[in-house]
């Protein structure tokens, strides 16, 4: 069996030893990037996040990205404390002190801050928030398309934890992961509470049948920024894409298997639970989008 790959599984660089992080408004080495043992994101998972991607001097789909963070922060009922306008020149800030112009990843979290005794009530974190973003050139190298093995964790329903909320608390994905891993896949499809096809561990999940682009309602999985513009790269170029409920019997059966994301674009999936997808390799439909999407993010 071949050796384990990710959907995030970069090209090694020998500057991101050198990297600067920012933390709370100043930018210091990756040695000195540090946060307390009582902060809120550590200690509980207590935070949100985004990850962005620079290409040819861009961080691409920018407003999009901010939109989501700041939306998610207000529904965990986090103050940021900066405005967009600050976050977007502490990212500018980042990128300069590290010279990056492209082929670069961003990791931008915010988490509740720092607590003044080690328990759950927010009202404990007293100190904060904590602002981090993490820098690192970054450029995709992926040696095969994936496999995927369908797993029992699913993403839930609304009322524990939303699924589209891009949160610290991602031990239901990691265990996704480990499963999958076990079963001698790279990562997991999940399901979703009634048995159909929704998304990885990581990545949002598209199937290609007959020509048309099928992907889950969105009620159960991450309101992906890369899946949107997928859908809607597919509807201004006449490619059929529907958002709908399908079954792993659909998905076996599909032409083509392929995954979105902020790091990975689009990647191609070659089995499922064993299952060969179409020729195992990229199809000319995933190929087309992912041209098209480059083209978008070129543009």
């Amino acid at each position: 069996m071949t050796d384990n790959v990710s959907t995030h599984q970069a090209e090694d660089d020998a500057r991101n030893e050198a990297i600067l992080i920012y933390v709370n408004g100043q930018i210091v080495p990756k040695a000195q990037a540090m946060v307390s043992v009582y902060d809120s994101g550590f200690m509980l998972g207590d935070g949100v996040w985004e990850g962005i991607r620079l290409y040819n001097g861009a961080w691409s789909f920018l407003d999009e990205h901010l939109d989501r963070l700041f939306e998610a922060a207000k529904a965990i009922d986090i103050d940021i404390g900066l405005t967009r306008a600050h976050l977007v020149q502490a990212m500018l800030d980042t990128q300069a002190a590290n010279a990056m112009t492209t082929d670069a990843h961003a990791r931008l979290m915010v988490t509740r801050g720092v607590k003044t005794r080690p328990f759950q009530h927010p009202k404990l974190s007293q100190r904060g928030p904590t602002v981090v973003i993490i820098m690192e050139h970054s450029r995709p190298k992926l040696p095969r398309p994936i496999r995927l093995a369908t797993v029992p964790h699913m993403r839930g329903l609304p009322m524990t934890q939303d699924p589209k909320l891009n949160s610290h608390s991602k031990l239901n994905c990691i265990l996704a992961c480990i499963a999958a891993e076990k079963a001698g896949a790279d990562e997991a499809l999940m399901l979703d509470i009634h048995g159909f096809v929704n998304t990885t561990n990581a990545c949002n999940f598209f199937i290609v049948r007959k020509g048309q682009v099928w992907t889950s309602t969105g009620d159960y999985c991450m309101n992906g920024i890369t899946r949107q513009k997928v859908i809607d790269l597919c509807r201004a170029n006449a490619i059929p894409v529907f958002e709908r409920n399908f079954t792993l019997v659909d998905t076996y059966s599909a032409d083509e298997a392929f995954l979105t994301g902020t790091f990975g674009a689009q990647t191609p999936v070659s089995t499922i639970d064993g299952r060969t997808i179409g020729t195992g390799d990229m199809g000319p439909v995933t190929q087309r989008i992912r041209s098209l999407y480059k083209d978008l993010v070129g543009a």
